[in-house]
């Protein structure tokens, strides 16, 4: 974390503040500095007032079988980076400390006397004036760092290896849909629907049992219901129970269909009301289920997570939730915009502004286009109105011929028989001199129809003999 500080008048205060979760590869760490340093810097520049120096913090506990030292040794590099970051933007880093274990240590400090090379004890949690304050307030703690991430970290159980196995499987059917733009939007609104049930299935189970962790539920037995945050005890029961709630299938089918930047930006549209709730739950739920080689795949509801927390009204969990989507994926740029603007305090009202408008503009377009769907299905072609003026030449000729009467009774009826004599002669035939010779009736046996077509024969070609 950075804080900036202004010294403005002689009067020392603190100014804004970014947070970014450490990355776990060293070599992320440079591109982390620069981004953490000029988001300060140009945020606290925005609002006009430049930080006269900044003050670096760097917390992590330790990991099996490392000590809190070695946790300090191993993130120098970064404490110097996060240093010539921000000297690069002429502002001095006059302090950085490493938090571990209950410990911290000055990177910029090189007396043994003030900052000992075992670190200096921290003070007892819970003795200050500020924490004083927030337990009059009614404030209760949501427990450490570490426990609060555990709500988000992937899972590290033998029920990781199933999830591993079923994300393998869907990737492959699931990708190549993703890729193609046919079969794209088919597959967003499948992912959008399954989204939608399990929200629905959580929600359900609240209402039905009590799920703590969701405002207004009662509480399980023996564990109070906190509003706005639940207690750590309280928090995994319910996190506990989501698990049980989403396949390992859907929640493989979930994840990877978020990948895609339309559909999570559709899914980042439940954020306030009554889905602000189930949505922020199965988010988490998703979190944990990105295990093994599908890590950076967390970024995306990770992402959503903090997005939900953060219009909710949570800034500590939008905080943590954007760092750490962050560290899952650097180069996230929603996590970037998004962890941004939380550490400098603008107003969500605005982006969710934004997602309003595009969910109903979508909804009056697809409203739009069902109705004119409607419309064209229920227009009947006719050949004699409007439909059947548009129609084809080949469209008329071949009505006409659904509408001309057959016979069936004779073998001259039948198209392209020629029978012998003269009654099956359609044409006249010329004589040695070249004369056309009378027209003989077309049908033998028409009656009264094939007098006619033989007058309205002998005449045309009387006329043709007179002109010859």
């Amino acid at each position: 974390m950075l804080a900036a500080l202004h010294d403005r008048d002689g009067r020392g205060r603190f100014g804004g503040r970014a947070r970014l979760g450490i990355p776990g590869n060293a070599d992320d760490w440079a591109s982390a500095a620069r981004q953490l340093t000029e988001g300060l810097v140009k945020g606290s520049e925005r609002r006009g007032a430049l930080p006269e120096s900044i003050v670096a913090f760097l917390c992590q506990d330790p990991k099996d079988g490392e000590s809190a030292r070695e946790v300090m040794e191993r993130l120098r590099p970064l404490a110097q980076l996060l240093r010539t970051a921000c000297g690069a933007l002429d502002v001095p880093v006059i302090e950085a400390l490493c938090i571990s274990d209950g410990r911290f240590w000055s990177y910029c400090c090189p007396s043994a006397q003030c900052c000992p090379s075992d670190g200096t004890p921290m003070g007892l949690p819970g003795t200050s004036v500020l924490a004083a304050a927030a337990t009059y307030a009614g404030l209760q703690i949501r427990g450490s760092l570490r426990e609060f991430r555990a709500r988000l970290i992937p899972w590290e159980t033998a029920a990781a290896l199933e999830q591993e196995s079923a994300l393998n499987a869907v990737s492959m059917a699931l990708i190549p849909r993703i890729l193609d733009d046919e079969s794209r939007t088919v597959v967003a609104t499948e992912t959008l629907d399954l989204a939608h049930r399990v929200m629905s299935r959580f929600a359900d189970s609240t209402s039905a049992a009590g799920v703590p962790g969701v405002s207004g539920a009662p509480g399980l037995s023996g564990v109070p219901a906190v509003s706005g945050a639940a207690s750590v005890s309280g928090a995994l029961s319910a996190d506990l129970r989501d698990d049980e709630l989403l396949c390992h299938d859907e929640a493989a089918t979930l994840i990877l269909g978020l990948q895609d930047r339309t559909t999570r930006d559709r899914a980042a549209e439940w954020m306030e009301g009554d889905e602000a709730g189930p949505a922020l739950r199965l988010w988490r739920a998703l979190a944990r289920r990105c295990v093994g080689p599908y890590g950076e795949h967390a970024a995306a509801p990770l992402t959503l997570a903090g997005w939900v927390a953060w219009s909710s009204g949570d800034e500590l969990e939008a905080r943590e939730a954007l760092a750490m989507a962050l560290g899952a994926d650097p180069g996230y740029l929603f996590a970037r915009l998004l962890h941004q603007a939380c550490n400098e305090g603008l107003d969500p009202e605005s982006i969710r502004r934004c997602l309003r408008k595009e969910r109903v503009d979508r909804a009056g377009a697809e409203t739009i286009a069902s109705s004119a769907s409607s419309a064209s299905s229920a227009s009947p072609v006719d050949a004699g109105g409007a439909s059947g003026a548009a129609s084809t030449p080949s469209t008329r000729v071949a009505s006409r011929r659904r509408r001309k009467p057959r016979s069936t009774g004779s073998a001259e009826s039948r198209p392209g028989s020629r029978p012998s004599g003269t009654a099956g002669t359609r044409r006249p035939r010329s004589t040695a001199d070249g004369s056309p010779a009378p027209e003989a009736p077309t049908r033998a046996g028409d009656g009264t129809g094939g007098g006619t077509r033989s007058r309205r024969g002998t005449g045309r070609h009387g006329t043709k003999q007179g002109e010859t």
